[in-house]
């Protein structure tokens, strides 16, 4: 079993794409959103985020959807998860990730972090753009899962 760990605020179409991805290599993944003390003030509340990651993967039976506070490597061991999923679009991403990926081996040795490169065509996604461009009345139907596309109508 997999987390996923993220704020999803929102699910983009590369969240959903490395979920996908990663089907094959796990029999079950937990898309998680955990709280991120950097981001306090989530754009989506977290009903709406939960609301709509469920809607993604409604599709998939090995993939359940959940929400978590404090360290994920905690989060991880409560749900029997010896694997922590993080996607990578840069090289500035792997930066980041790799540092985390440390601390939670420190904190955890039995739990590994897996990372899945993004797709092409994807990387130039991220939840801060998608949000900007919602904040400021534009479309973003274009970046997200096809699922829930019908709850942002072109304006």
């Amino acid at each position: 079993m997999a987390v996923y760990p993220g704020t999803f605020d929102p699910v983009t179409l590369g969240h959903e794409a490395i979920v996908r991805r990663a089907l094959p290599l796990f029999d079950r993944i937990v898309v998680a959103i955990g709280q991120n003390i950097r981001k306090v003030d989530s754009y989506f509340p977290l009903e709406e985020r939960l609301a709509m990651l469920r809607e993604v993967f409604a599709p998939y039976p090995q993939v359940s959807v959940k929400h978590y506070t404090g360290l994920t490597t905690d989060f991880c061991r409560q749900c029997g998860a010896r694997f922590i999923l993080r996607g990578l679009r840069s090289s500035a991403d792997f930066g980041y990730e790799r540092n985390i990926a440390q601390a939670n081996n420190t904190l955890d040795p039995e739990i590994e972090t897996v990372f899945l490169i993004s797709s092409p065509g994807l990387s130039n996604i991220n939840s801060s753009i998608v949000r900007d461009i919602h904040r400021n009345g534009g479309p973003i139907a274009a970046f997200l899962p096809q699922a829930i596309r019908y709850r942002f109508p072109a304006r």
